[in-house]
């Protein structure tokens, strides 16, 4: 194998053709499943600091612990702001196969992939639109997928050409959109649902992050950003709410480590909670795929 610092390089130079550009300006590319991926799922969210990145790590883990015969992968599509490299403790550069491909490094079982792992981590990514769209592409078709039955994709926050871009492109089999219960969130989670279903993806359910918090020492609750706001916006678009995410800092701690707490702290609340909404996901999958 070899080293893959060669596969940005043709992207720094915004190396798309004029037949690339054309499908973009039309916003009518053709769909093309990724490579060896059987179902693919995107967790969103309409802003940032909803806890987006923590939610589509920990649910990647869960789902593999709930369907151990299961290959499930994780792609970073936060060019801007890669955060998988951190929270699932991996670094260094991916390797090449045979075939071109970068190989997507493994933790937990985890196969991932990150524009994290090509760059320096201290560096900001300064790239228009048209560099990042063609590093996304890379980072979908030129990796070692393969087999892989459920692929995450975490997106970057908003509703902007990343997301416009892998709607169009790739066939999506759900989308997960995570919210805190704080008004201003859910107006922008409520964006980001219609957006998906404007390109026909459907949209599972919300999660809803930071829910209550819960006093460790004597079990007080506090509604810390509004109580239960995610059920009304829910009810509003004739979705689920998968499940709800308590604030707490066991959650951020293990992420901040890249000891995700679904691995480190299996049995606790937290991801049991984890584990749930990850099944309700398949459960829907599997009731969409009936369906068609």
């Amino acid at each position: 194998m070899r080293h893959c610092t060669h596969i940005i390089q043709g992207i720094k130079g915004g190396d798309l053709t004029e037949h690339q550009r054309k499908v973009m300006a039309r916003g009518l590319p053709r769909k093309q499943p990724i490579d060896g991926v059987k179902t693919v799922i995107v967790v969103a969210s309409g802003k940032g600091g909803v806890g987006k990145s923590t939610t589509a790590v920990n649910l990647a883990l869960a789902m593999a612990a709930n369907e151990p015969s299961k290959q499930v992968g994780l792609l970073d599509a936060d060019v801007f702001g890669p955060s998988i490299p951190m929270m699932m403790n991996l670094k260094g550069e991916p390797l090449l196969n045979d075939r071109n491909e970068m190989v997507p490094l493994t933790n937990y079982g985890i196969k991932c992939m990150s524009m994290g792992f090509l760059v320096d981590e201290k560096s900001p990514i300064v790239w228009r639109g048209p560099m990042v769209m063609s590093a996304i592409q890379r980072l979908i078709r030129q990796v070692a997928w393969r087999p892989l039955d459920f692929l995450f994709i975490d997106m970057p926050p908003g509703t902007g050409d990343t997301q416009l871009s892998l709607s169009q492109n790739i066939p999506i089999n759900g989308a997960v959109i995570v919210s805190t219960p704080q008004d201003i969130a859910l107006i922008d989670a409520r964006r980001g649902a219609e957006m998906f279903r404007k390109v026909d993806v459907p949209v599972l359910g919300i999660v809803q992050n930071m829910s209550v918090y819960i006093c460790p020492k004597c079990g007080h609750t506090d509604h810390v950003f509004g109580d239960n706001g995610a059920q009304a916006v829910a009810n509003e678009m004739g979705v689920p709410i998968l499940g709800d995410i308590p604030l707490n800092r066991a959650i951020r701690e293990t992420s901040d480590s890249g000891q995700p707490i679904t691995v480190s702290q299996p049995d606790s609340p937290q991801s049991k909670a984890y584990r749930d909404i990850a099944r309700r996901i398949a459960d829907s999958l599997v009731q969409r795929a009936g369906e068609t």
